[in-house]
């Protein structure tokens, strides 16, 4: 048994980091690309969402690398990606690929379905105990990953050279694929934070708006938000436009809600997003369309400048969660930017509006301080 996966942002370190604790063969496929979109695409129905093609074409390229596995989470609800384990396997099966797959999420959502399924891929040579330090382990890289993030997204609009802020974050990433043990991770997260934090003291203390940038919430569906290929890189690109960034999803709190059903909370859970979500969206819609709302509503009450929603083109959950957006918008006057993304989406469209939103963002806050500063000017006089 060879097992492989679609590639979902930084995902493909925790998966590799289980199989490769059980001693089980894993094809990581080649990264998104241009080429992946293709394969799949030749493939998918016209009507299909960008997921379900990029991942058709990393299976495609990692049967070319002799993986026979498939190993794929399942949903449920309104979004079409409950229906993918099977959808994609007829789809490779007529396409001449003989793919085994596996969906470690059974349509009633049971612990025991998820056991029995790991248990199938771990094989009988792994014990119940290893199997579970080693999905142990690889939560933990979940979580030491979007600790990582998380600085990042900090650094980059504070940091001078952008080029050794992402070499920074690959280095990140190539050690926390290579750690082998708890204190290897921690170790990993200890010398970025210490990394940023000699840098920002080599900067003029003096210069006051590099350590105010703007704040943006990036809000949307859970694989355009993780996986940088499906956004065109915005989080990469607000961060050279001066812009701070945070997700209303990271991988740890999705593992931990989807995967684990909630028993794992995540470097940053997403149970709150429902109860923020409820005045504008009380029901659930499918996919992450509550948690878009919710955290929104609580990118909004913390103050941050702007949000941007990010999904792929026909997105059910998401087209609803659009909707109701406005009216989050209303309600707390910040200004909410919708991007959609397919296979025809080019980088520079992305970035011509990134630009504009951004610029917009700044006249509005000089306009406000402008009205501050004026406001304070009378009461004195």
């Amino acid at each position: 048994m060879k097992v492989t996966f679609p590639h979902m942002g930084n995902a493909w370190i925790v998966i590799q980091t289980l199989f490769e604790s059980l001693n089980v063969e894993v094809v990581v496929p080649p990264f998104n690309s241009k080429q992946t979109l293709n394969l799949g695409t030749k493939l998918s129905p016209e009507s299909a969402c960008l997921p379900l093609k990029l991942n058709l074409g990393n299976y495609i390229e990692a049967a070319n690398k002799g993986a026979d596995t498939i190993v794929i989470t399942g949903g449920i609800g309104p979004c079409r990606f409950g229906y993918y384990g099977e959808v994609e396997r007829q789809i490779l099966i007529d396409s001449g690929y003989n793919y085994e797959v596996v969906t470690l999420e059974p349509p009633d959502g049971s612990l025991l379905g998820l056991a029995k399924r790991i248990r199938f891929l771990a094989g009988t040579k792994n014990s119940w105990a290893k199997i579970l330090m080693a999905m142990r382990f690889a939560y933990l890289k979940s979580v030491a990953l979007d600790r990582v993030e998380d600085l990042i997204h900090a650094a980059r609009p504070r940091l001078p050279d952008p080029a050794l802020t992402e070499k920074l974050y690959e280095k990140a990433k190539e050690n926390l694929v290579q750690a082998m043990t708890e204190k290897g991770i921690r170790d990993t997260v200890s010398w970025v934070q210490q990394c940023i934090r000699e840098r920002q003291e080599e900067l003029d203390k003096t210069d006051k708006e590099l350590n105010k940038p703007l704040r943006i919430g990036i809000i949307g569906e859970i694989y355009t938000i993780l996986d940088p290929f499906s956004s065109v890189g915005i989080e990469e690109e607000l961060g050279r436009l001066g812009v701070e960034v945070d997700r209303s999803i990271y991988l740890s709190g999705w593992v931990g809600n989807h995967i684990f059903r909630g028993l794992a909370p995540g470097y940053r859970s997403i149970k709150s997003y429902p109860k923020h979500a409820k005045p504008f969206l009380p029901h659930f819609v499918g996919g992450h369309g509550i948690e878009t709302v919710g955290a929104a509503v609580k990118f909004a009450r913390e103050g941050y400048d702007g949000i941007i929603q990010v999904f792929p083109l026909s997105c059910m959950p998401e087209i609803v969660a659009a909707s109701v957006l406005p009216k989050v918008q209303d309600a707390y006057k910040i200004p909410i930017m919708t991007l959609i993304v397919d296979e025809h989406t080019g980088h520079a469209g992305i970035q011509t509006r990134l630009e504009a939103y951004v610029d917009m963002l700044e006249r509005a806050r000089l306009l406000q301080e402008s009205i501050q500063t004026r406001e304070g000017v009378l009461s004195v006089g």
